[in-house]
């Protein structure tokens, strides 16, 4: 490798194979708990607990390092209630025929419509938006790379920290989500990518049968 400037390795924890296997195990049998969530308490969530799983969102890996992407927190009643407008015209539009048969088939066990009244009621929206240009430090213009991948890898981890922390959240995707630059007075060159809310789930908050369904691991991965 080229010799730039570095430090030591920092060990992992020692374990041996059995503890190994034992950890991955119960980070499973938390995850396994996470569920989306379309109904939610209008209970506050302390932004405190918001910072810090953007902070655990930000130790992914991305391209060159840039770190190149922008989590927009929206609380006020007013951000909301545009995002809520901006997304719901979207998605009249997308099931009115827009998205066409199949997708909406492949919807419709889980219940889905135009409605995202949740928008408002969530204490916290997130809005994720990829860099396409910047860098490390304020002020850097420089082109970004695999924008799409490391902004994806940033939102899992994001939704694990707040999983973690016993939130329930919601990712939302209205296509197009051009309006979210306006609404969170992000630059263009800035792409909207998801809307995540986050809170805690309503009491009559319920589970369509069909997110139950996890596929098994001889159908996701193959050993070669």
């Amino acid at each position: 490798m080229p010799d730039v400037p570095a430090i030591a390795w920092r060990p992992y924890p020692d374990l041996d194979d059995a503890q190994r296997i034992a950890a991955a195990r119960a980070f499973h049998d938390a995850m396994v708990t996470r569920r989306s969530c379309r109904a939610f308490a209008e209970r506050p969530v302390p932004r405190e607990a918001i910072e810090w799983a953007i902070r655990a969102a930000g130790t992914a890996p991305s391209g060159a390092n840039h770190q190149l992407w922008h989590f927009a927190v929206v609380a006020s009643a007013a951000g909301k209630a545009a995002i809520r407008s901006g997304a719901e015209a979207e998605e009249r539009e997308f099931y009115a025929g827009k998205a066409g048969a199949e997708w909406l088939r492949a919807l419709a066990p889980l219940g889905t419509d135009a409605d995202k009244s949740y928008l408002e009621i969530a204490p916290w929206l997130i809005v994720i938006f990829g860099q396409r240009r910047g860098g490390l430090k304020p002020g850097d213009d420089f082109q970004n790379y695999y924008v799409t991948e490391s902004v994806g890898i940033a939102t899992g981890l994001l939704l694990t920290a707040l999983h973690a922390a016993g939130l329930a959240t919601l990712t939302h995707t209205p296509n197009p989500m051009k309006f979210l630059n306006t609404v969170c007075a992000r630059p263009d060159a800035e792409k909207p990518v998801m809307i995540v809310a986050v809170g805690h789930a309503a009491a009559d908050a319920t589970i369509p049968v069909h997110a139950l369904q996890r596929k098994p691991l001889e159908d996701t991965a193959s050993w070669l």
